[in-house]
């Protein structure tokens, strides 16, 4: 026995943790476009700037997802062990 895992598994683990990583970056997005909206509408702000701050909020959830997966190999995009 080498200790590898097998396709199917590596092919499973790396789905979810897709998955995990997606709902993430857009749950991430939408909260902060929407926290931009409430922001820019009462300051007369742009609807343009609001969806900025979605975008980079959902690029750093994006990149703290790739740095957990390269931290611990686990299905998660989580820095809390074990998750």
């Amino acid at each position: 026995m080498t200790g590898f895992p097998t396709t199917e598994t590596v092919v499973k683990t790396a789905g979810a943790y897709a998955r995990d990583l997606l709902e993430r970056v857009l749950s991430t997005f939408l909260q902060a476009l929407i926290g931009g909206i409430v922001i820019t509408q009462p300051l007369d702000g742009s609807m343009w700037y609001a969806a900025a701050a979605g975008g980079v909020g959902a690029a750093l959830a994006l990149l703290k997802g790739l740095v957990a997966r390269w931290r611990d190999v686990t299905n998660s995009a989580s820095l809390a062990k074990g998750v």
